[in-house]
C-alpha cells in the first residue's frame, strides 16, 4: 500500500445514518458526515459490504458480489433529478429508531420502481449513459438483474431448493422464456443498479474533494444464495443441481468447540488459475471504482480455508484446503497496479504462513484493542500484539469492530479482574475507559487509526451492530441519531488527529 500517511477513520455503514425512509441510504446526511469527517481531520470513512442483502440481512451474505444494495438509493436524490415528484418523497417519511429492512422495503421499493419507470421513459444524456452502463457491465448485471426478479416471482425463495430446475440449472430455454416474460423487472432492476452506482460515485467524489478517502470491505466468500453461485458455479463447489459440495467455516478453537459452519460455497481454485483469475480480477476492479481502499474481510482463506464435507451439521470434520493467494495476488497486480490497497483482516489464529503472504503483499493488518486485555494464568499479557505499546507500523488499530460489542459495552462486561488491568494500563477511572483507548491507538504506531461511531458516541451494548453467529432484528440495525452527525465528541477526535499526526 503505498499511502502509509497516518490518518484516523471512522467506521459506520451507509445504513446506519440518520433517515427518514427507515435505513440509511447515499442522500443529504451522508454528505453532512462528510463534512463532519473533514472538520475533524478524519480523512478515512470505513463501511461495511455495500452489496443487496438477503435473508438476516448481513452485508456479508450478498445477493451479488458486483452489485450495490438498492435499499441504499436516496429517494430525495431521484427527485432532485426528477425521477420522483415532491408528493412521492414528501409524503411517506417512516422515522425510525432502528432500521428495519423488511419496512423500509416495502416503503422503499415502489418508489424506487416509480423512479426506474420515470427514468426508462425521459431522454437526455442520462439514458445514453445508462445503456453504456448496462453495456459495459452486462457481464455481471444481466445475470443479477434476472436473478432478482426471478427471486421476486418465487418469493424470494433460494434459487437451489424452490427455483423450477429448468431455472436453477439455467436451462437456455427457460432462461429465455423468462428473460421475455420478466423484460421490465430486468429493466428496473438494471436501472436502480445505475442509480445506485451514480450516487455512490457522486457521494466518492464529493469525499474525496474533502480529503475523505472511502474504504470498502470484500467477503472473500459469496453467498450461496446470491446472483454469483446461481450463474458462477464452475468457479464454485456447486454441483450441476445448485447443491454445494462443501461449505466454509472455521475449526473448533477456544470460543466455540463445534467451530464455526458459516455455510457458503468455496471455490475451485483451479478453475480460477485456469481463467487467469479473471472473476477476482473483475471483483477487485469493481471495488475500486466505489472505494480508495478495500478491506478483505477472512484473508487468512486466501492461504487456505476450513472446508467442511456436505451433510455436517458442525465444522469439526472439516480441513484445511490449501488456496493460490500469492498467485492470485500477482495476477491482480499484473492487470490493476503494482499499488494494491488492501486492508488484511487477519484475526483469528494466524500462521506464519498467513503472515508471510500478508507481509510479503505489504499489506497492512488489523489490531483489535478489546483483544489486548487477557490472563495468562494470573499473569497479564504485557506482549499481547494487541496492546498499543506492541502494535507494528503496518497496521489498522481499531477499538472494536462491527463484531464486537461497543467499547463501553464490553468494558462493563469485563470482570473485575480485567477491569482493573484496563484502568491500570490506561490510568483512567471506569468513565474515561473509551476515551483512554481511542487516544492510545491515535497515538500508537499504527498507520491508521480507526474507531466505530459508536465509540466516538460513548455508547453501549445497546448499539451493537452484530453478535456473530446470531441472526436477528437487532443485528446490523443500529442507526445514529440525525444530531449526532456532527457530535461534539468529534472535537475530541480532531484534537488527537493533530496531536499525534494524523490529520491530512
Amino acid at each position: 500500500m503505498a499511502d502509509k500517511r497516518r490518518r484516523a477513520g471512522v467506521l459506520l455503514h451507509i445504513t446506519s445514518l440518520p433517515s427518514d425512509y427507515g435505513i440509511g441510504d447515499l442522500g443529504e446526511n451522508a454528505y453532512k458526515f462528510v463534512d463532519s469527517l473533514s472538520s475533524s481531520s478524519v480523512s478515512l470513512w470505513q463501511m461495511l459490504p455495500v452489496g443487496p442483502t438477503g435473508y438476516g440481512d448481513s452485508p456479508y451474505a450478498a445477493r451479488s458480489a458486483f452489485a450495490g444494495n438498492e435499499l441504499m438509493i436516496s429517494p430525495r436524490l431521484l427527485y432532485l433529478d426528477g425521477y420522483l415528484d415532491i408528493e412521492d418523497v414528501m409524503n411517506k417519511a417512516m422515522p425510525s429508531e432502528r432500521v428495519d429492512y423488511g419496512a423500509a422495503r416495502e416503503l422503499k421499493m415502489p418508489m424506487l420502481r416509480k423512479a426506474a419507470e420515470n427514468f426508462l421513459s425521459s431522454k437526455g444524456k442520462a439514458l445514453r449513459d445508462y445503456e453504456a452502463f448496462r453495456r459495459d457491465n452486462g457481464w455481471w448485471l444481466e445475470d443479477y438483474a434476472l436473478f432478482q426478479a426471478l427471486a421476486d416471482e418465487y418469493n424470494d425463495s433460494r434459487w437451489f431448493l424452490a427455483w423450477p430446475a429448468g431455472l436453477r440449472n439455467r436451462d437456455e430455454k427457460a432462461m429465455a422464456e423468462k428473460r421475455e416474460l420478466l423484460a421490465r423487472e430486468i429493466d428496473i432492476y438494471c436501472v436502480l443498479q445505475y442509480f445506485f452506482r451514480h450516487q455512490f460515485l457522486e457521494l466518492k467524489s464529493y469525499a474525496n474533494s474533502h480529503c475523505v478517502l472511502l474504504v470498502g470491505d470484500i467477503p472473500i466468500f459469496v453467498a450461496g444464495d446470491s446472483s454469483d453461485a446461481w450463474s458462477e458455479r464452475r468457479l464454485l463447489k456447486i454441483d450441476e443441481d445448485g447443491q454445494q459440495e462443501a461449505s466454509s467455516g472455521v475449526p473448533p478453537d477456544a470460543f466455540s468447540a463445534d467451530g464455526q459452519l458459516w455455510g457458503n460455497p468455496l471455490y475451485r481454485w483451479p478453475e480460477h488459475q485456469r481463467t487467469g483469475f479473471r472473476w477476482w480480477i473483475n471483483r477487485f476492479r469493481e471495488n475500486l471504482r466505489l472505494f480508495d481502499i478495500v478491506r478483505v474481510d477472512h484473508f487468512r482463506g486466501f492461504e487456505a480455508c476450513w472446508e467442511v464435507p456436505r451433510g455436517e451439521n458442525t465444522a469439526i470434520n472439516g480441513k484445511w484446503v490449501k488456496s493460490p493467494g500469492q498467485e492470485l495476488f500477482d495476477a491482480l497486480r499484473r492487470e490493476l497496479g503494482d499499488d494494491l490497497p488492501i486492508i488484511a483482516e487477519d484475526l483469528g489464529v494466524i500462521t506464519p504462513e498467513v503472515e508471510k503472504l500478508r507481509d510479503d503483499n505489504g499489506f497492512p493488518g488489523m489490531k483489535i484493542l478489546q483483544f489486548a486485555f487477557a490472563f495468562d494464568g494470573d499473569e497479564w499479557q504485557t506482549d499481547n500484539a494487541y496492546l498499543p505499546h506492541n502494535i507494528g507500523r503496518m497496521s489498522v488499530a481499531y477499538t472494536g469492530t462491527h463484531d464486537n460489542n461497543t467499547t463501553r459495552g464490553w468494558f462493563d462486561e469485563l470482570d473485575e479482574g480485567l477491569k482493573d488491568y484496563v484502568r491500570r494500563y490506561f490510568e483512567c477511572s471506569n468513565d474515561e475507559v473509551v476515551w483512554k483507548m481511542i487516544r492510545a491507538l491515535m497515538a500508537s504506531n499504527a498507520m491508521y487509526a480507526v474507531f466505530p461511531m459508536q465509540d466516538i458516541l460513548g455508547l453501549g451494548a445497546e448499539a451493537r451492530m452484530n453478535v456473530p453467529a446470531t441472526c436477528g432484528t437487532s443485528n446490523w440495525s443500529w442507526k445514529m441519531r440525525q444530531e449526532d452527525i456532527a457530535a461534539p465528541s468529534f472535537e475530541g477526535i480532531k484534537y488527537f488527529s493533530h496531536l499525534f499526526g494524523r490529520d491530512r
